[in-house]
């Protein structure tokens, strides 16, 4: 059934976005605010019940915490504390003694945050400027200069502009895991889907397989739940996220004004800012915030190569400073590594056996000939997104990808796009009306993982859509669609 036709003006174009988290809903609710967009012109396909929580602030697990100050998280670019404003105002944090942290920032359940994207969003639901289809997409065709976008249970929209808004892929087991545990009932290979963990036991021995956000979320959701047994992770180089810095700093530094042509000179430039930082008393914290701030002009001044050596050699370590993990979260790392139940280790699953439950594994040592055998009752993969699995992650974004609509970009780590997030073929030309929001543009814009990028970068593209809106309204919109000019 094609819905929308029925009340669509004739002379407006139809809007599709493709995923209702944050990157979506955010282009939604600021193209509203540009645009007086009529009933029957903007839909949003998001199977979950709310709109703006997404895979990241869906969780309802209580372990799950914002990783970034609620002062620096809002919707509204312009109003930067926004978001904290709303947790007073609303009383959100009423029940939750734990959130605010030993440095006086509020680090709210991640739920709340979600919860507070959907206040926002809501009202436009009601008055039904916004069409929220509870359906996942199964299928996208491009008929002439429309897009036939149809959902999971059979609902279609034909769209004259669509905005593809998903998240990553989810964790990529290492193929030694999968091959022998893909039936065992504490083989956890995506932690991210509710009660993941509801099959660990108390006492299990626990193997986890990364050592980023996730990894400790993970452990804190688990010592939550009562476990006191072992707990193992393990990662390539044996890092792991570090916490947030005691007290609050400006970012230091510039990286900005004369940008590195080199992934070698921009890693010189910034262990030089550190230790500048840490002669005048700062910590290397208020060093990785200004190469953040500034990572959009870095980013473009890398040659391609540069961009791909950066990324195979530099993300571990750049991941592991940029993403902080909350203070409470952190705090249940700490006490599991004090009283010796966690181990971090450098190393890799070399090999597994399975005999009686028990996982027999073979941890390689990183930069070592050495390995250790290790027994586990259960094993969590914590080793983020999928990047390079994108797409052919989901049906439809492998069919666009067949038909020419959707290229990995040459940093493999999303969709191809031009700076005005455009979707680009593989012949680098643009795909006409298709849009590109939120994370997955990231080998384009550069640092474009947290909130306040992920806010920005939608603010950018409902500008683009409401440009393509005005073209369209003026009777250019055809020309305009179905134009792949740079």
């Amino acid at each position: 059934m094609t819905i929308g036709s029925d009340h669509q003006a004739p002379d407006l174009p139809v809007i599709v976005i493709v995923g209702g988290g944050v990157s979506g809903t955010a282009v939604a609710f600021h193209l509203l605010q540009k645009q007086s967009v009529q009933a029957g012109q903007l839909f949003i396909f998001e199977p979950r019940e709310r709109l703006g929580a997404g895979l990241a602030y869906d969780t309802q697990d209580p372990a799950h915490r914002i990783n970034v100050p609620a002062a620096k998280m809002s919707l509204l670019p312009d109003d930067i504390e926004h978001f904290q404003r709303w947790l007073l105002e609303s009383d959100a944090l009423a029940d939750d003694d734990a959130a605010v942290a030993a440095n006086g920032g509020f680090f709210p359940r991640r739920s709340v945050f979600g919860n507070y994207i959907n206040s926002m969003i809501h009202p436009f639901v009601e008055n039904g400027r916004l069409v929220h289809v509870r359906q996942s997409v199964e299928r996208i065709q491009r008929t002439g200069s429309r897009w036939t976008v149809t959902g999971a249970d059979g609902e279609r929209v034909d769209a004259d502009i669509l905005v593809i808004a998903t998240s990553h892929p989810s964790p990529l087991p290492p193929q030694v895991l999968q091959d022998a545990l893909a039936d065992h009932p504490r083989f956890v290979p995506d932690p991210t889907r509710p009660d993941a963990l509801v099959a660990i036991r108390a006492g299990d021995r626990v193997l986890v397989v990364g050592n980023g956000l996730t990894s400790a979320d993970v452990i804190a959701s688990l010592a939550l739940r009562g476990h006191k047994g072992p707990v193992t992770a393990i990662s390539r180089r044996g890092l792991r996220s570090r916490g947030h810095a005691a007290i609050k700093q400006e970012p230091f530094g510039d990286f900005a004004a004369q940008p590195s042509k080199t992934a070698i000179d921009l890693l010189r430039r910034v262990r030089a800012a550190i230790r500048k930082a840490q002669g005048e008393g700062r910590s290397w914290h208020a060093v990785i915030d200004q190469v953040r701030a500034q990572g959009r002009q870095i980013w473009h001044a890398l040659p391609i190569e540069e961009r791909r050596r950066l990324v195979r050699h530099l993300r571990p370590f750049w991941d592991v400073h940029r993403f902080r993990v909350a203070p409470q979260v952190e705090a249940v790392s700490e006490g599991a590594l004090a009283s010796g139940r966690l181990e971090i280790l450098a190393a890799s699953v070399a090999a597994v056996g399975v005999a009686d439950g028990v996982v027999d594994c073979t941890l390689q040592l990183s930069r070592s000939e050495l390995s250790i055998e290790r027994q586990f009752d259960a094993v969590v993969v914590t080793t983020g997104p999928g990047h390079r699995g994108i797409l052919q992650s989901q049906g439809w974004i492998d069919e666009l990808s067949r038909a020419g609509y959707l290229a990995m970009d040459p940093a493999r780590l999303g969709f191809s796009c031009d700076m005005r997030s455009r979707a680009l073929a593989g012949d680098g030309t643009v795909v006409p009306s298709l849009f590109i929001s939120g994370p997955l543009a990231r080998g384009t814009f550069g640092e474009l993982m947290g909130l306040p990028e992920v806010v920005e970068h939608a603010v950018l593209v409902a500008d683009q859509v409401a440009g393509a809106i005005d073209d369209y309204r003026r009777g250019q919109g055809k020309a305009y669609l179905d134009s792949s000019a740079a």
